[in-house]
Protein backbone atom coordinates (compact mmCIF):
# COMPACT_ATOMS: atom_id res chain seq x y z
CA UNK A 1 0.00 0.00 0.00
CA UNK A 2 1.13 3.45 -0.83
CA UNK A 3 1.83 6.35 2.15
CA UNK A 4 -0.32 8.97 1.53
CA UNK A 5 1.26 10.95 3.93
CA UNK A 6 -1.86 11.30 6.13
CA UNK A 7 -1.36 9.80 9.74
CA UNK A 8 -5.51 8.52 10.70
CA UNK A 9 -3.98 8.05 14.53
CA UNK A 10 -5.18 9.96 16.84
CA UNK A 11 -3.14 11.07 19.90
CA UNK A 12 -3.09 12.87 22.92
CA UNK A 13 -0.73 15.71 21.64
CA UNK A 14 -3.39 16.21 18.64
CA UNK A 15 -5.45 18.14 21.47
CA UNK A 16 -4.67 21.43 23.59
CA UNK A 17 -4.80 21.26 27.27
CA UNK A 18 -7.70 23.65 27.35
CA UNK A 19 -10.29 21.75 25.04
CA UNK A 20 -13.21 21.02 27.82
CA UNK A 21 -14.43 17.78 28.30
CA UNK A 22 -17.88 16.44 26.46
CA UNK A 23 -19.86 16.48 29.88
CA UNK A 24 -19.19 18.48 32.69
CA UNK A 25 -18.50 16.74 36.41
CA UNK A 26 -22.12 18.42 37.23
CA UNK A 27 -23.53 16.56 34.03
CA UNK A 28 -21.68 13.45 34.65
CA UNK A 29 -23.13 13.33 38.58
CA UNK A 30 -26.92 13.89 37.50
CA UNK A 31 -26.57 11.37 35.01
CA UNK A 32 -25.38 8.52 37.40
CA UNK A 33 -28.53 9.22 39.71
CA UNK A 34 -30.79 9.06 37.17
CA UNK A 35 -29.47 5.47 35.60
CA UNK A 36 -29.38 4.60 39.20
CA UNK A 37 -32.64 5.64 39.69
CA UNK A 38 -33.76 3.99 36.73
CA UNK A 39 -32.07 0.34 37.60
CA UNK A 40 -33.61 0.57 40.84
CA UNK A 41 -37.05 1.39 39.35
CA UNK A 42 -36.83 -1.55 36.90
CA UNK A 43 -35.74 -4.57 39.54
CA UNK A 44 -37.40 -3.20 42.75
CA UNK A 45 -40.93 -4.06 42.00
CA UNK A 46 -39.64 -7.89 40.89
CA UNK A 47 -37.76 -8.01 44.33
CA UNK A 48 -41.55 -6.51 45.84
CA UNK A 49 -43.42 -9.08 43.88
CA UNK A 50 -41.79 -12.19 44.54
CA UNK A 51 -41.40 -11.22 48.34
CA UNK A 52 -44.68 -10.56 49.13
CA UNK A 53 -45.56 -13.82 46.92
CA UNK A 54 -43.35 -15.77 48.88
CA UNK A 55 -44.76 -14.57 52.33
CA UNK A 56 -48.38 -15.28 50.83
CA UNK A 57 -47.49 -19.12 49.61
CA UNK A 58 -45.71 -19.69 52.73
CA UNK A 59 -48.56 -18.28 54.89
CA UNK A 60 -50.98 -20.55 53.13
CA UNK A 61 -48.71 -23.88 53.30
CA UNK A 62 -47.87 -23.05 57.20
CA UNK A 63 -51.88 -22.72 57.71
CA UNK A 64 -52.22 -26.41 56.17
CA UNK A 65 -49.21 -27.72 58.00
CA UNK A 66 -50.65 -25.94 61.45
CA UNK A 67 -54.18 -28.04 60.58
CA UNK A 68 -52.60 -30.74 60.05
CA UNK A 69 -49.70 -31.37 62.99
CA UNK A 70 -51.24 -29.13 65.35
CA UNK A 71 -54.72 -28.89 65.49
CA UNK A 72 -55.68 -27.02 68.25
CA UNK A 73 -53.48 -24.04 67.65
CA UNK A 74 -54.75 -20.91 67.60
CA UNK A 75 -52.69 -19.34 65.03
CA UNK A 76 -49.90 -20.01 62.68
CA UNK A 77 -47.40 -17.66 61.74
CA UNK A 78 -44.58 -18.24 58.52
CA UNK A 79 -41.35 -16.59 59.08
CA UNK A 80 -38.41 -15.80 57.09
CA UNK A 81 -35.00 -17.55 59.49
CA UNK A 82 -31.62 -16.61 58.43
CA UNK A 83 -30.38 -17.37 61.86
CA UNK A 84 -29.81 -21.10 62.14
CA UNK A 85 -28.29 -22.69 59.16
CA UNK A 86 -30.02 -25.77 59.61
CA UNK A 87 -33.18 -23.97 58.79
CA UNK A 88 -32.71 -20.77 56.48
CA UNK A 89 -36.07 -19.99 55.08
CA UNK A 90 -39.29 -20.12 55.65
CA UNK A 91 -40.39 -21.90 58.90
CA UNK A 92 -43.89 -22.44 60.24
CA UNK A 93 -45.13 -21.88 63.86
CA UNK A 94 -47.91 -22.61 65.36
CA UNK A 95 -49.73 -20.67 68.25
CA UNK A 96 -51.02 -22.19 71.11
CA UNK A 97 -53.55 -21.24 73.58
CA UNK A 98 -51.34 -20.45 76.11
CA UNK A 99 -49.71 -17.62 74.10
CA UNK A 100 -46.51 -20.39 73.43
CA UNK A 101 -45.26 -20.66 69.53
CA UNK A 102 -44.28 -24.65 68.44
CA UNK A 103 -42.29 -25.25 65.54
CA UNK A 104 -44.01 -26.82 62.74
CA UNK A 105 -42.15 -27.20 59.33
CA UNK A 106 -39.40 -26.09 57.73
CA UNK A 107 -41.28 -24.74 54.64
CA UNK A 108 -37.62 -23.68 52.35
CA UNK A 109 -35.96 -21.07 50.88
CA UNK A 110 -39.10 -21.13 48.48
CA UNK A 111 -42.19 -22.44 50.04
CA UNK A 112 -44.64 -24.68 48.86
CA UNK A 113 -46.83 -26.86 49.50
CA UNK A 114 -45.69 -28.95 52.86
CA UNK A 115 -44.71 -32.35 52.86
CA UNK A 116 -47.16 -33.66 55.74
CA UNK A 117 -46.04 -37.23 57.17
CA UNK A 118 -48.20 -39.18 59.25
CA UNK A 119 -47.60 -38.97 62.97
CA UNK A 120 -48.60 -42.48 63.59
CA UNK A 121 -48.01 -45.46 62.00
CA UNK A 122 -51.82 -46.22 61.55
Amino acid sequence: MKDCGVNMSINAEDFEEDQRPLRSPRRQLWMRIVVSLAIAALVLPGVLITWTTQARTAAYACSIAVAYYAPGATDAYARFNITRPSLIGWNCYAGMFNGEETFVAHLGIIPGAPRLIPLTGT
